[in-house]
């Protein structure tokens, strides 16, 4: 990784050891509840080396420094810098303008329980996160499911710059996971029986590593505190050894589950982006982008503020929702990878690693093999 200073711009820093894990809430007979929120504490400051007075918990007031937790690589006598393995591909402004929110309609009975894993797998990560976000839609899922009321309880304030990295961070932290898990499988398996993978391990790898530094990216905007690195060993733990035997059994399931997850992702990465174009992100609106994002994305002079940044990742989450609604097409055993193919008509609309043809509900097996 890059080995960055701190940059002199306005951040959102931990305040504490712990996670704020309570908030009190009133009720009809002025009594006051507690419910868990398993959430860090975040603040704006102009100086990273100043601290707020915090007065609704005991917890004791500590930095959570990166030099400890999120150490920069060691400088070294002979290496200058190390730059990503795989080099990301150049996005233009308006490829992640044209991003939109899609689904792909479950149409097999293997589609709709990848579906229903992946609501269920969203609840609960809304209810983790405290992410509440009023539309419509959201009601009208929650009253269907029978939890509107259950979930108003987590969450009943709208969603502010801190619940947002809330709910980035720990999405990032479990965004990683599948990628790497397809890769391992299917890299297992082309051992075992000394065949080829046709390609796929190198794009599942890339997906997992983009999916990390998307993380690495947003903790230099907001470092977790405790609580939350606790709440996402556990959700890691359970989501890896979960992925693992799933695509034991079933890959063409899992890429689907996937597919439907990052379109979540992107639909989410949207909803953030309108509240900031809204102006209900003020703290936002003048902070500039991580110098990783920067040298990763190579984001143009001009355009590197915290929305730049958010177009980029979710042009990124809707790649991986193509990708893997695609690879959900495929016979999973014979074909090969499109997105890293040469293809006998280039001319001809095709896969790629970029997004300059992005299928938002993937490419037909009939119109890429």
């Amino acid at each position: 990784m890059y080995a960055t200073t701190r940059p002199a711009v306005t951040i959102l820093v931990n305040t504490g050891l712990g996670a704020k894990l309570f908030q009190a809430v009133h009720v009809a007979d002025g009594l006051r509840l507690s419910f868990v929120k398993p959430c860090a504490s975040y603040y704006l400051n102009q100086d990273p080396g100043l601290f707020s007075r915090r007065s609704f918990t005991t917890t004791p007031r500590a930095q959570l420094r990166e030099k400890e937790y999120f150490p920069a690589p060691q400088k070294t006598e002979n290496i200058r810098i190390t730059p990503p393995a795989w080099h990301h591909p150049v996005y233009t402004e308006q490829q992640m303008s044209d991003i939109r929110v899609a689904h792909r309609e479950a149409k097999n009975w293997s589609d709709r329980m990848a579906l229903s894993m992946m609501r269920l797998f969203r609840f609960g990560m809304d209810t983790a996160t405290g992410y509440s976000h009023p539309t419509e839609e959201a009601k009208a899922r929650g009253s269907v499911l029978g939890l509107a009321r259950f979930r108003s309880w987590f969450s009943p304030s709208p969603m502010t710059e801190r619940k947002w990295l809330i709910r980035l961070l720990f999405l990032e932290s479990v965004a990683g996971v599948p990628g790497m898990v397809a890769a391992s499988i299917r890299h297992l398996h082309s051992l075992r029986r000394m065949k080829r993978d046709n390609g796929w391990i190198e794009t599942l790898l890339e997906e997992a590593y983009n999916e990390r530094m998307h993380l690495l990216t947003f903790i230099k905007i907001a470092e977790p505190g405790r609580f939350m690195q606790l709440m996402i060993l556990g959700a890691q733990g359970v989501f890896y050894n979960g992925m693992f035997i799933a695509y034991l059994v079933s890959p063409r399931i899992c890429h689907r589950f996937v597919g439907y997850l990052e379109e979540e992702a992107v639909l989410t990465y949207s909803r953030v982006i309108e509240d900031l174009d809204a102006g209900k992100l003020p703290k936002w609106e003048k902070l500039e982008a991580p110098e990783i994002a920067v040298k990763y994305w190579d984001m143009p002079e001009g355009h590197r503020k915290m929305r730049d940044l958010l177009m980029y990742v979710r042009a990124d989450e809707a790649k991986h929702r193509e990708v893997n609604h695609t690879l959900g097409n495929l016979q999973q055993e014979v074909d090969p990878n499109p997105f890293v193919s040469e293809y006998e008509d280039p001319s001809r609309p095709h896969p790629s690693k970029g997004i300059e043809n992005i299928q938002s509900t993937g490419w037909d097996r009939k119109d890429v093999i």
